[in-house]
């Protein structure tokens, strides 16, 4: 591991003691009985102590979002009124942006410049879903006759449960909560038991913008009980989760005693294909920062290409190489790009997915174990890069989760079609070439919710996100991100008495 760029311990000096966390319910801050503690993965020290939801303090927070959606203060506000707290949000975001980047990289165990930019990026999406409050409408028919007036209203669909997952907490509850605010929904939000302390600084924030007391609650554990309970409950309207795809099922069969409405942005397992006319070297780079951008621990993750045969081998020796320079260690070190492992049984899981790939016949060209790091303890993962693989290995087909490429070859457009749309998964692709034939037959082709050409993983709050197949159900951010958040209502009206009556006589 000598020929690789490792950040060692800083020797930053680390909190003294831990954060605490405690749930909102109702406007009002509450403890529970037992706590659930945070380690930061790469340097062992505890971060937070929270509160650890039942199913009494869930309830109260469900019952406490239905009473504040149902009393109107939220839901029948003017977006005028919604907005002017949404951006308030976003300015308190952008004022605590290092007291929360210092928790998020040390739960999290990502670079304090991502983490970073997580933060600050996510008032963005605060900005934006409060435009969309402003210009929220439905529409109407006058062409039905004479007689006839029709609309068609757009409503909040009542209260929703926000889930979220550890490897981006603070993003992601922004691609769903300012939009579900916006709506005019009211909320119950569960972070992930590993990520919950953003969130919890996020409620305070919501507070001192002056957001009714009930509007957004939150409440701290595990998906038993409080996970289970906010998909299953009767007094939930909807339900919308980030996380891996066997969740996600679960959470849907547990909604389907009610018939709420589900959204779902689970698991993918993203390729991007190469042809012989790219631009090797930027699409080198992209690759490289699409399989380790977070360590892998990414949705959207690049983790298996597809290179056309004639540049195959050149090509994945310019990723080898930019693989080298990329710089794994200490989360707390600015120059840090890749930081640890969430957890050693993820570790484990991951080194286990590139083991049975050699078993296989794959051959590893760079990396393949875990990576120490001087002076520091946590889980480490050497960029990988996994030559010889076969599209019915396990590697090529589930989503790993960490800093491993896959790397398979193709002959023909038609072949590399049918390879990137060989996985359960449906997330996002790309696609990298000069010609744009090639590009636009190849997206429209991808099963997937976003294809990117020449680039990788760029987002906009404007711009719409979400999977096909198995990569879950509805869109977040962009106008149906607010869509999913809204009931449709047809209101028909009659002017004037020019109806015939139909009983005659």
């Amino acid at each position: 591991m000598q020929d690789l760029t490792l950040i060692p311990a800083t020797g930053t000096a680390l909190p003294a003691t831990p954060f605490r966390g405690r749930h909102l319910i109702g406007g009002e801050w509450v403890d529970s009985t037992d706590t659930f503690d945070r380690a930061s993965p790469a340097h062992g020290v505890l971060v937070s102590r929270s509160a650890k939801g039942t199913a009494e303090d869930t309830e109260a927070a469900i019952a406490a979002a239905r009473a504040a959606f149902d009393s109107g203060v939220w839901s029948r506000a003017s977006g005028k009124d919604r907005a002017t707290v949404l951006l308030k949000v976003a300015d308190l975001i952008e004022a605590n942006v290092e007291r929360m980047t210092l928790l998020e990289c040390l739960e999290t165990g990502k670079p304090i410049a991502q983490a970073r930019g997580e933060i600050a990026g996510a008032a963005d999406l605060w900005r934006y879903a409060a435009a969309q409050a402003r210009t929220l409408h439905g529409d109407s028919h006058n062409s039905l006759g004479p007689d006839m007036l029709a609309m068609v209203l757009k409503e909040p669909i009542g209260v929703v449960s926000i889930i979220t997952p550890w490897n981006f907490p603070f993003w992601i509850l922004g691609q769903k909560l300012p939009f579900a605010l916006a709506a005019g929904c009211t909320c119950v939000v569960k972070p992930s038991e590993v990520t919950p302390s953003t969130t919890v600084i996020l409620g305070e924030l919501l507070i001192e913008a002056g957001l009714p007391a009930g509007v957004v609650n939150i409440v701290l554990g595990y998906g038993q009980p409080v996970g289970a309970l906010m998909a299953s409950h009767p007094e939930v309207d909807m339900v919308t989760f980030t996380g891996s795809t066997a969740v996600g099922k679960s959470i849907q069969a547990a909604a389907s005693a009610t018939l709420k409405k589900v959204s779902l942005e689970l698991g993918g397992k993203n390729p991007q294909v190469i042809f012989p006319d790219a631009d090797l070297d930027s699409a080198a780079d992209a690759v490289t920062f699409g399989v380790y951008f977070n360590a892998g621990e990414c949705c959207n993750s690049g983790s298996r290409i597809i290179v056309h045969e004639d540049v195959a081998e050149a090509f994945t020796a310019k990723v080898v190489a930019l693989s080298r320079k990329v710089a794994f260690g200490d989360p707390l070190d600015e120059a840090t790009q890749v930081g640890a492992i969430v957890t050693p049984a993820h570790q484990a899981k991951i080194h286990g997915y590139v083991q049975e790939a050699v078993a296989a016949g794959a051959t590893v060209a760079l990396g393949g174990a875990p990576l120490p790091v001087p002076g520091l303890s946590g889980d480490f993962y050497a960029p990988t890069v996994v030559t010889g693989v076969t599209p019915d290995m396990a590697i090529a087909r589930d989503e790993v989760f960490g800093p491993i490429l896959s790397v398979l070859t193709f002959r023909t457009l038609d072949q590399a079609i049918a390879l990137a749309n060989n996985a359960s998964y449906g997330l996002s692709a790309g696609v990298w070439s000069e010609n744009v034939h090639t590009c636009l037959a190849f997206a429209r082709a991808a099963q997937a919710g976003t294809v990117w050409t020449n680039t990788w993983m760029d987002g906009f709050p404007e711009v719409t996100f979400g999977g096909v197949k198995q990569s879950g159900l509805g869109r977040e951010n962009g106008r149906y991100g607010l869509d999913e958040f809204l009931e449709v209502k047809s209101v028909v009206m009659r002017i004037g008495r020019s109806r015939a009556n139909w009983v005659r006589g």
